[in-house]
């Protein structure tokens, strides 16, 4: 969960466009609940309408921007994510233009366990999950590598030019293996005490075992957390192609400190980094 915009002009924005899309997709709002997203490009909170308890989302784009994989993602998903992965589906879709902004209206049906994280997607206490959480999580990131997609989550030539730039040394970037992925499995994505995985935005292709390992690079803070997801992912992380999806995410989130944020993650991942290259 985010801060709303700093501009009251864009808050004004969003929540009128807020109460259109519920109009449009006959649901009311709950109790009021803002869920604002990063830099106030999406704004949910709880409905209720003929499919009983909903979740409403709301995001917005420039006009000749909209229509992308981010876009597309939560509707693709739908048709193509088996239902044996625990999500909240996708009951209607409300498009419109107003102006220079575009905007997508997304009525999900609402997940009533709680993401694992408030605030940002790195762990920083064990959130003491169980065994048939962590069964549920296995076999949800199996049957979602499974599936057949051309949307792709992560390039070749992304880590081409990044993965030795943030690592500090040249590396082979070769892509051992390619499978779908979430995209970006981190624990505000995941809910508990019941799995549910939360915001399909840029689901896709990437470097195999991707997920598994984003899970556990956000992690590093709690090393007793990071062991059981190597132990419970061992299948996908201890492979040549898991190792090499590891460095991908560090890379990824070294880049991010770069601009401020996980700055308190910057030793661990390249404490890791150099003990999966061996230096």
């Amino acid at each position: 969960m985010f801060s709303p915009p700093d501009d009251p002009r864009e808050v004004a924005l969003m929540r009128h466009a807020y109460r259109r899309s519920a109009t449009a997709l006959t649901v009311l709002p709950d109790d009021g609940t803002e869920v604002w997203g990063w830099r106030g490009r999406t704004l949910s909170g709880p409905v209720t309408g003929d499919h009983g308890l909903g979740w409403l989302r709301l995001v917005r784009a420039p006009a000749d921007k909209a229509g992308g994989r981010l876009w597309l993602g939560p509707e693709d998903a739908e048709k193509a994510i088996p239902d044996s992965v625990p999500r909240p589906r996708l009951r209607g879709v409300e498009d419109w233009v107003n102006g220079d902004h575009a905007f997508r209206a997304e009525l999900h049906d609402r997940v009533t366990a709680r993401p694992i994280t408030a605030v940002g997607p790195v762990l920083r206490e064990d959130p003491g999950l169980d065994d048939t959480w962590w069964h549920d999580l296995r076999r949800a990131l199996d049957d979602i590598a499974s599936v057949t997609t051309d949307r792709v989550a992560l390039r070749q030539a992304y880590v081409d030019r990044a993965m030795p730039e943030y690592l500090g040394r040249p590396v082979d970037t070769t892509v051992p293996a390619w499978t779908t992925a979430h995209g970006d499995l981190h624990w505000a994505n995941l809910t508990a005490p019941r799995l549910a995985i939360l915001d399909w935005e840029g689901w896709g292709t990437a470097p195999a075992g991707y997920d598994a390992a984003m899970l556990h690079t956000y992690s590093l803070l709690v090393p007793d957390v990071a062991a059981r997801i190597r132990s419970e992912l061992a299948h996908v992380l201890n492979t040549p192609a898991g190792r090499f999806s590891e460095l991908a995410v560090i890379t990824q989130l070294l880049q991010t400190t770069t601009r401020g944020d996980n700055l308190d993650l910057e030793q661990p991942l390249r404490a890791r980094a150099s003990r999966i290259l061996g230096t």
